[in-house]
């Protein structure tokens, strides 16, 4: 039983570790976005939205793949 799930538990660590150095990139680039600005980091509502459909279309897109081999 524990072979068969072991899939499972590599793909959530690598998902996880993706998710995780995408999100400091993201950070990274508003950082230096703010710096060129000379100001603090700034997120608009329409920015926001605009990330968080992104995000869903991203999401829908991975989950809409056929994976069988």
């Amino acid at each position: 039983m524990e072979e068969t799930d072991n899939w499972k538990v590599r793909i959530l660590v690598i998902g996880g570790v993706a998710g995780m150095l995408t999100g400091l990139l993201a950070a990274y680039l508003l950082i230096q976005r703010a710096e060129q600005e000379k100001g603090k980091p700034k997120l608009t509502a329409g920015e926001g939205v605009r990330v968080g459909l992104g995000i869903l279309g991203v999401l829908k897109m991975i989950s809409d793949m056929d994976i069988r081999r």
